[in-house]
């Protein structure tokens, strides 16, 4: 008799092609399951909600799921997001403060989110599926939060356990380190009856996990810590010295890169300031700065993101022209380029090809990005350009090719931007080999085995207890 494999209801809205910053995690996780011989079924976001409202694809990525994953796409409501009339629904066309005042109500005395549609046509979807092939656990990774609200409903109505992932936290800014919502805010309450219930919660830091288990003691016990990783399937398997090591001469101009979304979090002033001052050291004239990525996560965000590295007369760092006077728009200040974003599966050539790396971050010790993995695994200087006490810091010590300013200071960022692209033109072999075996620790299979085996030992509880079930259902035939 064939083993019936585990099957996981995976609620993932932001999933490839997405490519917003949190779909890498959950793009590796269920991968990782499928090849583990899961059966696994992602509900993720609509095509339609990624193409046209967000604008924010990446249909390359699409292609690396694993063809035994099977995606689903729950409905969801625009409301929020439609700024054409002609998009409006008869209803809304013919009464639309009406309508407002049902949509408004919804958010506040059903659920605080503006994807709930999705969560709800979620589990509709997910119960009719249920029904025939019985689902053994669920994991719901947010945000939205909305996913984690329909664990629970499911949960409710079937009694399967289910994980949630704090790829974000709900409540808590982490940017400010401050509560995001007011005292009676049904978000809390939302999360406290989701953790109450959750067979686990996992949170990307350990700062993150305390900050919970002091607000949720209840469900402190059931709360883990899962670092994300860098995707191997992305990247080579050995990795070479920096190009500045390579060049024959010391003619190289030594080349930054940054790679991610720049969001109004980061701190891009002191950036810009600090390679504007790295670039008056004599080795340093013309080195250049590449930004790979997005400007902001939604449409219409990214001018505003763009001027600020031009500084605040607009006129670029140190009298840069910041893409004006018929400049191509992608020069944001002297020697520092917007190359645009690249696809995941292209960023192996990113890397090559860069000597140092720029790691521009918001947030403190509750922010970890995914960025930093990724980063360490290409084994290249890494330049911090961030506030003190950032989460990623406690990754970093170990990390060889780290260079600190400390802080925001421009030019303390300028010592180690020269430091770093000085290191970058001395490495060899046998130091990128180290890097890499630093980085090699934070491999995502490697940070996903314990997540792993939470959900394979709660697979086969379901399957043990309702095995008993039957059993005990069971008519007794007598001796006669």
């Amino acid at each position: 008799m064939t083993r019936r494999r585990p099957r996981l209801l995976y609620l993932a809205f932001y999933f490839p092609p997405s490519r917003a910053s949190g779909v890498y995690r959950p793009r590796a996780t269920a991968n990782r399951l499928a090849e583990l011989g899961w059966d696994v079924t992602v509900f993720a976001a609509p095509l339609p909600f990624l193409y046209d409202t967000l604008d924010s694809v990446d249909d390359e990525l699409l292609a690396t799921i694993d063809p035994r994953v099977a995606i689903v796409r729950p409905d969801l409501n625009r409301f929020v997001w439609q700024t054409n009339v002609r998009e409006y629904s008869g209803f809304r066309g013919t009464f639309p403060q009406l309508a407002q005042s049902v949509y408004g109500w919804g958010q506040e005395h059903v659920f605080p989110e503006h994807y709930a549609s999705w969560a709800r046509d979620g589990v509709r979807r997910a119960l009719r599926t249920h029904a025939r092939r019985r689902f053994d656990v669920v994991l719901a990774t947010g945000n939205p939060f909305a996913s984690f609200a329909a664990a629970w409903a499911f949960h409710k109505l079937t009694r399967t356990p289910y994980i949630v992932d704090y790829r974000d936290s709900w409540t808590l800014d982490q940017f400010s380190e401050e509560p995001r919502f007011e005292a009676d805010h049904p978000a809390w309450r939302w999360e406290g009856r989701v953790l109450k219930s959750a067979a686990n919660s996992l949170y990307v830091n350990d700062a993150q996990r305390s900050w919970h288990a002091g607000r949720y003691p209840g469900a402190a016990d059931r709360m883990m810590t899962v670092l994300n990783g860098w995707d191997a399937d992305t990247l080579p398997a050995t990795v070479e010295p920096p190009p500045a090591a390579r060049a024959e001469s010391g003619g190289h101009a030594p080349r930054f890169t940054f790679v991610g979304t720049v969001t109004k979090e980061q701190p891009i002033e002191e950036l810009a300031e600090g390679f504007a001052r790295a670039r008056e050291h004599p080795d340093m004239a013309s080195a250049e700065l590449d930004l790979y990525g997005y400007f902001g996560f939604f449409k219409g965000t990214g001018n505003l993101l763009r001027k600020r590295f031009a500084g605040p007369s607009g006129d670029g760092a140190h009298g840069g022209r910041g893409g004006t006077d018929g400049q191509d728009e992608r020069v944001l200040a002297p020697g520092v380029q917007h190359r645009g974003p690249v696809s995941k599966t292209a960023l192996a050539d990113v890397y090559r090809d860069s000597d140092v790396l720029v790691f521009l971050n918001g947030g403190g010790r509750y922010v970890t990005s995914g960025k930093i993995f990724e980063y360490m695994a290409a084994a290249r200087p890494i330049v911090s350009v961030h506030a003190p006490g950032s989460a990623a810091e406690e990754l970093l010590r170990g990390y060889p090719l780290w260079f600190n300013p400390g802080g925001l200071d421009p030019a303390d960022i300028a010592v180690s931007m020269v430091e770093a692209a000085k290191a970058a033109a001395g490495l060899d072999d046998r130091q990128v080999s180290e890097a890499r075996a630093y980085a090699n620790r934070f491999e995502r299979t490697v940070a996903l085995d314990p997540l792993v085996e939470r959900l394979t030992d709660l697979a086969a509880r379901g399957r043990r207890g309702r095995r008993g079930r039957r059993a005990r259902r069971r008519p007794v035939v007598g001796d006669g």
